[in-house]
């Protein structure tokens, strides 16, 4: 019998700097909606979905840059989307900025949750990718200073059981690292979800810069493919605050197939019925990683951080 989720991508256009949390949990309630009247069981937002992608300036006033993070979730002003959720029957994933204190200091992450249909939080990720700088780059039109304002996350890249299978998530420049992936796969993930907000300039190569769109579906139709695993990607996209961030939200297959892509570069939602014995059918054939992989051979991998090309 097959197992099915009926999920859906959320796709967000662009929020400006001066759009309040109330103004935004309104957009998120609204295409939670209408996912429900579309028979989802599970709504994908996207990364950093109650702000302004805010990494993209410099900002040295701490209690303004404390304005972006959240520390509960949830909050007095996010508050309303469990409590829809929890009306709806319906589950989510949502990313957001968190600070918090642990470990006797105050910490920030780039966090995202796994959200049941009862508006209860059934797990949490924190972004280990962190792309960009720490300080800022001379000549950039926009910064990308995730690697100031956030640390690697320090949760790895765990699963749960929840809606009839094994979920997975990781958040933006996650989907690009085949390890993201590969541990989870380890853990007999069967579905990942993931949001991004993904500069077409985040390189300042326009060589690179114009494939943002190839890259973007190669990475997670790779994922999908080699791990035997249903992907969610969900993009906040349009021109925000001048810079110009990839759309093209998906729903891909264990096959690497695109079953589902948003069309437009603002809110929308798309729609797919996901059965996850279709990765089944390849977790016992081509990627039976008990049959055929040989850990052995790929001990580098995790011995080693950057390239080291042989001696010449």
């Amino acid at each position: 019998m097959a197992r099915l989720i009926n999920t859906a991508s959320a796709q967000m256009g662009p929020i400006s700097r001066s759009e309040t949390r109330r103004d935004t949990v309104r957009r998120l309630i609204e295409m939670m909606r209408e996912a429900k009247a579309r028979g989802a069981e599970l709504v994908v937002f996207p990364e950093l979905a109650f702000t302004t992608f805010f990494p993209r300036w410099l900002i040295e006033d701490e209690a303004e840059l404390d304005s972006f993070y959240e520390t509960e979730m949830p909050g007095p002003e996010t508050a309303p989307l469990f409590e829809e959720a929890k009306k709806l029957g319906i589950g989510f994933n949502i990313g957001y900025a968190e600070l918090v204190h642990e470990d006797g200091k105050k910490r920030r992450f780039n966090t995202a949750i796994l959200v049941d249909p009862r508006g209860e939080i059934v797990g949490k990720y924190r972004k280990v990718h962190l792309p960009g700088h720490d300080e800022p780059q001379p000549g950039r039109t926009h910064q990308h200073l995730e690697k100031r304002y956030f640390e690697p996350g320090n949760l790895g890249f765990g699963v749960w059981r929840a809606y009839g299978g094994v979920m997975g998530m990781c958040i933006c420049n996650d989907r690009r690292w085949p390890e993201t992936y590969r541990v989870m796969g380890l853990q007999g993930v069967e579905m990942v979800v993931l949001g991004y907000n993904t500069p077409y300039d985040h390189t300042q190569h326009p060589d690179i810069d114009s494939l943002t769109q190839f890259h973007n579906h190669l990475s997670m139709q790779a994922g999908a493919y080699q791990n035997a695993t249903w992907v969610v990607g969900t993009a906040k996209c349009g021109v925000e605050e001048g810079s110009n961030m990839v759309g093209q939200s998906v729903i891909i297959s264990p096959s690497g197939e695109i079953v589902a892509m948003a069309s437009t570069i603002g809110d929308e939602v798309i729609t797919a019925r996901c059965d996850l014995d279709i990765g089944k059918r390849y977790r016992e054939t081509i990627f039976d990683f008990a049959r055929h992989r040989e850990p052995d051979a790929y001990r580098l991998i995790v011995e080693r951080k950057g390239a080291v090309p042989p001696p010449m």
